[in-house]
């Protein structure tokens, strides 16, 4: 059984090389995301090539293995419905919900986070838009761009949410962005404006960059019928 120290390694090196197109992590961004010095870093790396999770090459960085990546699908399913449970089932925030399931994704067993699946309904994305692995390792990627690249005029739905500290998801609750809200994009030269319902807001740039969307495509009906 992995350590909870391993286990947190793996899952890191996973997210990490994900956005940057599977590339290796080198033993510096590991240590930055982990809190922990370089040489620490070094020191696990060279666990994890003797115990098969990872390939580590000196100034190469690590590449996690079959199992490597196995374990990793594990620990991010339980963390990602975890997050979905405490929201869905006990009214916590979004905001809240990250450093709970940090602490309770390595106590549970798979048996019992395949039974919170099944009470949910089987969700295919958490409270922050991530997506869940299956109980069988295969994760669907999000399909969605960045709000900042939409013209004006342009409908769309929240679907995933970059940044989740914190401090980030309570400022888009105050703005009253969620995932699944729906708005239009109504400005984007200079300053980044948004309708979300009735209510106009202004986006820096920076901000509406961690945002995915996706497109909202008119129904037939009301392509046929055309602007107001």
């Amino acid at each position: 059984m992995p350590s909870l120290t391993i286990e947190n390694y793996v899952k890191t090196i996973y997210l990490i090389s994900t956005r940057q197109q599977e590339q290796p992590v080198a033993t510096g961004q590991l240590a930055d995301a982990l809190g922990v010095s370089p040489g620490t870093v070094t020191s696990m790396a060279k666990t994890l090539s003797e115990t098969g999770l990872a390939e580590y090459k000196p100034y190469g960085g690590l590449h996690l293995s079959k199992s490597g990546c196995r374990l990793a699908m594990r620990i991010i399913r339980r963390h990602r419905l975890i997050e979905t449970f405490l929201v869905q089932t006990l009214k916590l925030n979004w905001d809240e919900v990250h450093d709970e399931a940090e602490n309770m994704e390595h106590a549970v067993s798979d048996l019992l986070i395949d039974r919170i699946d099944e009470f949910l309904g089987f969700p295919t994305s958490d409270p922050h838009g991530d997506p869940i692995p299956t109980a069988g390792g295969t994760i669907i990627p999000s399909e969605g761009v960045s709000l900042d690249q939409l013209s004006p005029g342009t409908p769309f739905r929240l679907v995933r949410v970059l940044d989740q500290t914190s401090g980030f998801l309570q400022d888009l609750s105050r703005d009253g962005l969620s995932i699944e809200s729906e708005g239009i994009v109504r400005q984007n030269e200079g300053s980044f404006t948004v309708e979300i319902g009735k209510k106009q807001l202004t986006l820096a740039p920076e901000k509406a960059s961690k945002l995915l969307v996706q497109v909202i495509v008119p129904k037939r009906s009301e392509r046929a019928r055309g602007p107001a």
